[in-house]
């Protein structure tokens, strides 16, 4: 499998012909390492409803026919926004996607659109957290998460080999919960995301997996645009 980290909190897998991209959000991202016309995926799967996580998912979802996979109240607004195949899901349920399957899991942070024009926030469901599986592999991506007790039954549930952390703070985890995520998660390797993109956000990323590493825990920093095979 071929992971690539396009920036922020937007990651996108690739494995036999098949891709599915998660929360694309591209146009408008200072780090973003693609363009949104450029993006090719069977499936975009989204962890929540702010922004800079839904991003570009109306305009790949209407270019390439991609069938995006949300929360039943994000999948109903997108729908209406012209999206033509979206299938909505909730914490604990598992959806197979063909070449795969997608579970949610919890996440703890808030989740609504902003329209700005209308002064305005849509509430958009709970947020939540993807477990990927495929081909053998497990892929957690949290989400915008704080720390919360159940992420040890997460990882006590999942042998996840791979799992994208946030460590921005301010609007999720910092470094220091993020450590302690991953012990209780027990992931094989961690690439840590949400940082860096605003002010707010920036972190040593380069620290925490050393951090990780003193845990067992294989860190892997990876800038917008490059690649790891698992």
């Amino acid at each position: 499998m071929i992971v690539t980290f396009l920036g922020h909190a937007c990651v996108k897998l690739e494995k036999d012909g098949r891709s599915l991209i998660i929360d694309p959000y591209l146009t408008g991202n200072p780090l973003a390492a693609a363009s949104a016309d450029d993006i090719q995926a069977d499936h975009i799967l989204l962890t929540h409803g702010h922004g800079d996580h839904v991003g570009d998912t109306v305009s790949i979802a209407k270019r390439t026919g991609a069938q995006v996979v949300s929360t039943p109240e994000l999948a109903t607004f997108l729908g209406w926004q012209g999206v033509a195949d979206t299938v909505g899901m909730n914490i604990g349920g598992t959806y197979d996607l063909g070449y795969a399957k997608v579970k949610m899991v919890q996440a703890f942070h808030s989740s609504g659109y902003t329209l700005a024009d209308e002064q305005r926030i849509v509430y958009l469901g709970m947020p939540t957290g993807l477990i990927v599986t495929w081909g053998g592999l497990t892929i957690l991506h949290a989400g915008d998460t704080g720390l919360f007790g159940d992420m040890k039954m997460i990882g006590e549930r999942h042998d996840i080999d791979l799992a994208f952390i946030p460590i921005g703070d301010h609007f999720t985890m910092g470094p220091a919960d993020a450590l302690t995520a991953a012990e209780w998660l027990k992931p094989k390797q961690v690439v840590p995301v949400h940082y860096d993109t605003f002010p707010p956000i920036r972190q040593d990323a380069n620290a925490y997996a050393q951090a990780l590493g003193q845990k067992g825990i294989q860190g892997t920093v990876l800038k917008p645009g490059e690649r790891l095979e698992l």
